[in-house]
């Protein structure tokens, strides 16, 4: 929990500094891929001698020989008194065109390194670049434990859209960022002369001249041993000073060669802080491995994405904490509300349980949960607790297990309610984990656990109906959920269904507005905000937005305001609405098969998915309802689907009628093609009531049981998700 807090603080503190740097870097990446791109690379075998010769012979003034990382042979030379730096052929010496490298790399090299700033500007660079190591170890902790390990990291990613965009920009950046982070402290570290790169005083060697004359390139033992590939630099003697050597410079090391004997007379060996340097010099600019180079620029593009989900997160979780009216003191207060909230908005659900109880007459203190203490005074205790990733409490709520266990038992009542997703193998596990602590310290309780699925306003709705009824109290919980911005959907056309038990049914489409609503696939949900109602109802799409259509499927509820809202729509009549994204839900992309398993309305998205199979993925749809002929939704579309190859098997059963029975019975008949679908990789989509969810989850862990298999392994590789009503 306390790299959480460290990623989420270093991330908004040194973020602005870590922008520049990433932006500069992915511009300085481009610079390898444009030296890759001009360079004439020199044949591997290629001797060094022969090289001084070619280029002797072309460039008569050259001075210097450099081998450059992207294989590039560039020769400094002077033509009367004007230096000259020209790109060469080593195949033949023949001059290729002046070398100067641009502006703009230099400007923003400058930049990058040192912020204009001189050592000052280099200094906070390399203080940057300590924070961003420590930010991407953090961050790559988090991730795996989001994702459930190294194993799931390259799985489906949940949530919401921030949070989506936070954990993919992650996963391109943050091995790459350590590594490129680590490396710029190597750099730093040499530049202020904490790594010395230079241990040794070079030696003090000079050529001596006897009657000889200088011998040529090719007649130097060093330089034909020596290849072009290992060569770095070469300084050929000067011509107007006869001690003057030939210098040669590897990543091994660099020797001195005496002009007329041709003797090396030193060589140094290449220190461990040199090879350090080189290597670091190599992983953070990605100069001479140019696919290394495009990787570090992807990294620093992506920098600003993973920068500014950061902040929205922050900010999200900062403005969705509630300030508490009649907050009583804790020593005064007889109901108690504590909250453990990831992303902040479990604190709403706080806020309206706060203001009901107060509304009663209750003396009620609202924290934290890392603040808990129960006084003597305290009879109801409440605590609202969301689920992070694998199980994990919310960081602000890292040690409250401990402080709960260390609280002495009061004659309080403790009620946990917890809040999570179902599409995680670890849904409300938390929740789960402090129910056990406070019922194995003796705590009584007044309501068994509860889990909220996905913020769910219905299912606290009623849940305040059952703790209203358990108080004896008139308890009016007044949830009002931030919404986004509504959009008027119109009605083009609806099919009306009898209902197998007498509930009418209807699949309504609506056209698709011009503008507004954001891109959708069918096994998202639409909220709809009935007439006078502050709380949205929610329901499935059949649609994604290239079907140019909104549709749904809604049974009338007894009493339900949405859904009667609803049946009484008319052609033309229209609903304000707007897009949640269900990601643990929406299929994914590929060819793996698909099994896809709906009971009653619950076959809407499901439906979705088979119109939208175009490209014939292999889908198997097992579906149950009460009778063929009033409450069939898509029975029409269906054996079509079938008959042009996006539906591979179709497998219906009709609890109401002779020989009839449910979904989950269909696939105990078919356990071998159900178990062949799993064993080739299957997604595995459920959708429906609750009650056929727990029972289709029993006969196919009942299945896999004897296959060494579970449904909470599916659920673990992102293959198995429930959407539930």
């Amino acid at each position: 929990m306390v790299w959480r807090q460290i990623h989420r603080w270093l991330g908004l503190v040194a973020g602005a500094l870590a922008l520049v740097l990433g932006i500069t870097g992915t511009l300085l990446a481009l610079d390898p891929l444009r030296n890759a791109w001009q360079a004439a690379p020199a044949a591997q075998d290629l001797p060094v001698a022969t090289l001084v010769q070619r280029v002797q012979a072309s460039v008569p003034g050259a001075e210097e020989i450099r081998h450059l990382p992207s294989g590039g042979i560039v020769v400094h030379a002077f033509d009367n008194g004007q230096a000259q730096a020209l790109r060469v052929d080593p195949a033949d010496g023949r001059v290729l065109g002046g070398y100067e490298p641009s502006l703009l790399p230099r400007w923003v090299k400058n930049l990058h390194r040192s912020l204009l700033l001189g050592d000052a500007g280099r200094m906070t660079a390399a203080v940057v670049a300590l924070a961003m190591l420590v930010l991407s170890v953090s961050g790559l902790l988090l991730l795996l434990r989001r994702m459930g390990g190294w194993r799931q990291l390259s799985g489906p990613v949940r949530g919401t859209l921030a949070q989506r965009l936070h954990v993919l920009a992650g996963r391109v950046i943050l091995l790459v960022l350590a590594v490129s982070a680590a490396a710029a402290l190597v750099m730093s570290a040499a530049t202020f002369g904490l790594l010395p790169l230079d241990a040794v005083a070079e030696p003090d060697v000079a050529s001596v001249q006897g009657s000889q004359a200088a011998l040529r390139a090719d007649q130097l033992p060093l330089l034909q041993e020596l290849r072009v590939q290992d060569l770095r630099k070469l300084n050929l003697p000067a011509a107007d000073d006869p001690q003057d050597t030939w210098r040669v410079t590897t990543a091994q090391g660099q020797g001195w060669v005496d002009r007329y004997s041709g003797q090396t007379l030193a060589w140094q060996d290449a220190t461990a802080a040199q090879r350090v340097h080189d290597w670091a010099l190599l992983l953070h600019t990605g100069e001479g491995a140019w696919v290394w180079a495009l990787v570090l620029g992807v990294m620093g593009a992506s920098i600003p994405l993973f920068w500014i989900t950061g902040v929205v997160l922050w900010w999200q979780a900062r403005r969705s904490r509630p300030r508490m009216a009649n907050n009583s003191p804790l020593a005064q207060a007889d109901s108690l509300v504590f909250v453990a909230s990831e992303g902040g908005t479990t604190w709403g659900f706080a806020q309206a349980l706060h203001a009901a109880l107060v509304a009663t007459g209750q003396r009620v203190h609202s924290t934290a949960l890392e603040h808990w203490r129960v006084p003597p005074t305290a009879r109801q205790v409440y605590v609202l607790a969301a689920t992070y990733g694998d199980g994990q409490p919310p960081a602000h709520a890292a040690r409250a297990l401990d402080a709960i266990t260390r609280q002495p038992v009061t004659g309080a009542q403790v009620t946990v309610l917890g809040f999570g997703d179902r599409q995680f193998p670890a849904f409300c596990a938390y929740a789960e984990a402090l129910e056990q602590a406070l019922r194995t310290q003796g705590w009584p309780t007044l309501l068994p656990l509860e889990r909220i699925h996905q913020q769910s306003a219905q299912e606290f709705a009623r849940w305040g109906r059952t703790l209203s009824q358990a108080l004896g109290l008139p308890l009016q919980i007044d949830y009002q959920p931030r919404l986004p911005r509504t959009v008027a959907l119109t009605l083009a056309a609806r099919q009306d269904f009898p209902g197998g038990a007498g509930e009418p049914a209807a699949i309504l489409r609506f056209a698709l507005p011009a503008r507004g609503l954001p891109r959708f696939a069918a096994g998202d949900l639409i909220g709809i905000i009935a007439p006078g109602q502050a709380v949205p109802r929610y329901y499935s799409l059949a649609s994604g937005t290239r079907d140019g259509f909104v549709e749904i499927c809604v049974r009338r509820m007894p009493g339900g305001v949405c859904s009667s809202h609803l049946h009484a729509l008319q052609a033309g009549d229209s609903v304000q609405a707007f897009i949640r994204s269900n990601p643990g839900f929406v299929l994914p992309a590929g060819r793996a098969p698909v099994l896809l398993i709906g009971a009653g309305t619950g076959v809407a998205p499901l439906a979705g998915f088979i119109r939208d199979n175009t490209r014939h993925r292999p889908m198997h749809l097992y579906y149950g309802a009460r009778h063929p002929e009033r409450d069939f939704y898509f029975g029409t579309e269906l054996p079509s689907w079938q008959a042009d190859g996006r539906l591979a098997g179709l497998h219906t059963t009709f609890s109401r009628t002779p020989g009839g029975g449910y979904v989950q019975e269909i696939l105990r008949r078919d356990a071998t093609q159900v178990l062949a679908l799993i064993a080739q990789g299957a997604i595995v989509r459920v959708c429906g009531s609750r009650a056929m969810a727990q029972g289709v989850a029993q006969v196919l862990d009942a299945l896999l049981g004897p296959q060494g298999q579970s449904l909470a392994q599916l659920k673990e590789q992102g293959r198995y998700a429930e959407d539930l009503f």
